[in-house]
């Protein structure tokens, strides 16, 4: 049986490109979708969510409600220089992202409004004022 040497240099080469490709992978299938982290909070006056989005711009940022659902949609652009750079891994997020909430009875989804800072956007939800009961006593007459 004859072994085959393995330090041949082009086989290295491959070597190494072997060992990194699924990482590579990982990294592009990561990129192409994104859910930002957020919180949510309420004061007496109003609901405020707050979703970090380091890395985007607010023109790439649309907030939208409809049927008492917040909507949120945007994308992390990826615009690195690549030239003369082979990426082993990154643990960036970029890509297209969408968050979702459901806003409570008691709020006034014609006066949401958003403010994006430092990274950090903002959505505040003024309530209504006191939220409708979800149930109404009915007299029972006696006739």
């Amino acid at each position: 049986m004859v072994e085959k040497d393995h330090t041949v240099a082009g086989h290295e080469a491959n070597w190494l490109q072997q060992l990194y490709d699924p990482l590579r992978q990982a990294g592009r299938r990561v990129a192409e979708y994104f859910a930002p982290q957020s919180e949510a909070a309420a004061t007496g006056e109003s609901y405020e969510i707050m979703v970090e989005l380091p890395g985007v711009e607010a023109d790439d940022i649309d907030v939208s409600v409809h049927e008492q659902t917040l909507s949120l949609r945007g994308e992390k652009r990826f615009e690195t220089e690549q030239s003369g750079r082979s990426y082993f891994f990154s643990e960036r997020a970029y890509g297209s992202f969408q968050r979702s909430f459901r806003l409570p009875p008691d709020a006034d989804a014609d006066k949401v409004s958003a403010s994006f800072r430092n990274g950090v956007l903002t959505i505040t939800v003024p309530k209504l004022g006191e939220p409708p009961s979800g149930a109404r006593r009915i007299a029972v007459r006696q006739e």
